[in-house]
């Protein structure tokens, strides 16, 4: 009867043990899953600053750095960088506070690249192969049957 005394109250050490161990694992899941939201917040309010900003460029960089401010703002982020060079907006957001901060960037612009060509993989695909096999038009296929 002696060993069966003394294992008495170790269920309640071991409970004690995994329930601690459970609540860590659930303050980290918990605080990753807080991470993610910032930087979302902080991807959405910088890609809508950044489409204000390339909206209004024609008003000069101030202003459009201002409006770019602004739509910011009411995302609930807070503008870092912008920079307007011609029709391109470039712009820098955060969200969060203390360890828990993301810095996004956004850039924004008309669809056309400045040498006039469409930029890559809008409504055009190109092929490594020679000859042109293997061109694809805007609607995803190449037009030759299976």
């Amino acid at each position: 009867m002696r060993g069966a005394a003394s294992d008495r109250g170790s269920a309640t050490v071991w409970s004690v043990g995994a329930i601690a161990v459970l609540c860590v694992v659930f303050g980290v899941v918990l605080a990753l899953g807080q991470a993610v939201v910032i930087r979302h917040r902080a991807a959405g309010g910088a890609d809508l600053a950044a489409l204000a900003a390339a909206d209004h460029w024609a008003e000069g960089g101030t202003a459009a750095c201002a409006r770019a401010g602004r739509v910011a703002r009411a995302q609930g982020v807070r503008l870092v960088r912008c920079e307007v060079a011609g029709e391109i907006s470039d712009v820098t957001a955060a969200s969060g506070r203390g360890p828990f901060t993301a810095e996004v960037r956004a850039r924004a612009g008309p669809p056309t690249a400045p040498s006039g060509l469409p930029p890559a993989g809008v409504g055009v695909a190109s092929s490594d192969t020679p000859g042109g096999e293997g061109r694809q038009g805007p609607g995803g296929s190449s037009g030759a049957p299976p």
